[in-house]
């Protein structure tokens, strides 16, 4: 797993890497700027376009005064620098770079200027980068207003302009909207949160070579999940094994309007790998499983009654998907909670019943499951005005309850009980359509039937379920792909893991 740095743990790996690589700031600036200049020029290789670096007088702007001088030696020759020379301060950095700059165009924005007409095609960001700790105010915040008025192509330096790396984001923050982002050794943390889509249309993550020791030791609870890590926990299905090594999963889901939920988290489940998954459904729904997916086996449920079930046979229980909110709902779920001991997966309607049932939180048994959405988990867990709070919240409950909590979006990421945040690395805008939770509802259980830990059949659970999106939607540039689909391609996505 790459530990994910706050802004003050990013400056302490600068300073770590100086000194014990050894190398010289300048060098590694240098550095920064050459991987940076890489990707930009096989991005944008028309060196026709006029580029203007906006630079700040701090170390982004000695990064955006030698990305400059290297654009220019690559035969971009239509550069001009804009200094925002709004206060006396620069770093040792940027004074040695602007030495070096040779007979580039560049002007000097000084506190109350009338800003230039700029014509660029291209404009590069490289006026404050990391560690921004207080919305802008004064002339920046009048500068980016500006520039944000212009609709040009904004490539940012590391961070865009007045962006928060880490800690909550000020509704009103004024933040240079970027179509790019070029940042160095790793995603900020609040790039992979909902509050970075405005300001940040794509990211693309450089290698600048801090030292790898610092940052695996470093103490962070923000942990992004690598394909690399995927393969190391994902286990072998061996010769001579059988069905009953891979578990039994039983799914309690379905309502007689909405059994198309329990359809997709059980067939989920069974092509994941459990080696039996049985449903629990209304009697309605029999007919439409046998005919969607032979291979499941159905316990039915009878208007106002909990069926007879053996509880002990089952490595794990899914709760929820299309099950409602009704007090037969209730009673499923309070009949689990008393009967069954090994972790489970509550999702979907089953959350907005504990929402509502707030004392049966603390009878989820250890290492269970929860996966909700923004608005499930704020109803479980209180209102929230930002994803940072989110993510602090789920940090707070998942080690108070000893449970896994999955907080779905693009990054999903699982809090576990031991106060780890895991970021996941896959899945797609194509993948934002009905049934997709369910389907990771069943991924889950699956994985959990299979006696991964805990914790593993999380992280695990949702990497695959994204992964298999990706690899049907992406190489296809697909629009939309279904659920359906990504549950056929799981088998395929995981032995792929496993090669």
């Amino acid at each position: 797993m790459l530990p994910l740095l706050i802004a003050s743990q990013i400056r302490e790996a600068d300073a770590y890497t100086i000194a014990h690589e050894p190398i010289s700031s300048i060098h590694l600036m240098e550095r920064a700027s050459k991987a940076f200049v890489g990707w930009f020029i096989n991005h944008f290789p028309d060196k026709r376009k006029s580029i203007s670096v906006y630079c700040g007088k701090g170390n982004n702007g000695g990064d955006g005064l030698a990305i400059a001088r290297l654009l220019d030696d690559h035969g971009y020759n239509f550069i001009n620098i804009k200094i925002t020379r709004f206060s006396d301060n620069a770093s040792d950095d940027f004074n040695a770079n602007l030495k070096r700059l040779g007979k580039i165009k560049r002007v000097e924005l000084k506190s109350g200027d009338t800003f230039p007409d700029e014509k660029c095609d291209i404009l590069i960001d490289a006026m404050l980068g990391n560690g921004l700790n207080k919305p802008l105010a004064g002339d920046y915040k009048k500068l980016v207003t500006y520039l944000n008025s212009l609709d040009k192509t904004v490539v940012a330096v590391d961070v865009p302009t007045g962006f928060f790396t880490d800690g909550e984001i000020p509704k009103d923050a004024t933040i240079l909207r970027s179509d790019l982002t070029i940042t160095f050794q790793q995603p900020k943390i609040n790039f992979l949160l909902p509050e970075s889509g405005p300001y940040i249309d794509c990211c693309e993550v450089v290698k600048i070579g801090l030292s790898e020791e610092f940052i695996n030791s470093a103490d962070t609870p923000y942990l992004y999940v690598e394909e690399s890590d995927i393969r190391k926990l994902i286990k072998q299905r061996h010769r001579f094994s059988n069905k009953g090594i891979y578990g039994h999963a039983l799914i309690v889901a379905g309502k007689d309007e909405t059994m198309g939920a329990a359809l997709l988290s059980a067939a989920a489940c069974a092509h994941a790998g459990a080696g039996l998954t049985t449903a629990c459904i209304p009697q309605s729904g029999l007919s439409a499983l046998n005919t969607y997916m032979p291979e499941l086996m159905a316990i039915i449920r009878k208007e106002g009654k909990i069926p007879d079930i053996e509880w002990d046979k089952f490595d794990t229980i899914a709760i929820g998907p299309g099950l409602g909110k009704d007090a037969e709902g209730l009673k499923l779920l309070k009949a689990i909670l008393k009967n069954h001991k090994k972790p489970i997966v509550v999702d979907a309607d089953a959350l907005n019943l504990l929402s509502e049932n707030k004392a049966l939180l603390k009878k989820l048994p250890a290492g269970s499951a929860l996966t909700p959405h923004m608005k499930e988990f704020d109803r479980l867990f209180g209102a929230h005005t930002s994803w940072w709070q989110r993510l602090q919240r789920a940090k707070e409950k998942a080690a108070e309850l000893n449970i896994n909590i999955i907080l779905k979006n693009d990054y999903t990421i699982t809090a576990t009980p031991e106060g780890k945040l895991y970021f996941n690395s896959t899945s797609n805008a194509a993948m934002a359509t009905g049934g997709m939770g369910d389907v990771l509802t069943g991924v889950i259980a699956s994985l959990l039937a299979q006696k991964y830990s805990p914790q593993d059949a999380c992280i695990l659970g949702v990497y695959i379920h994204g992964k298999a999106g990706d690899e049907l939607a992406l190489p296809n540039r697909m629009y939309v792909t279904l659920p359906g689909k990504i549950i056929q391609q799981l088998p395929v996505t995981m032995a792929k893991l496993k090669a």
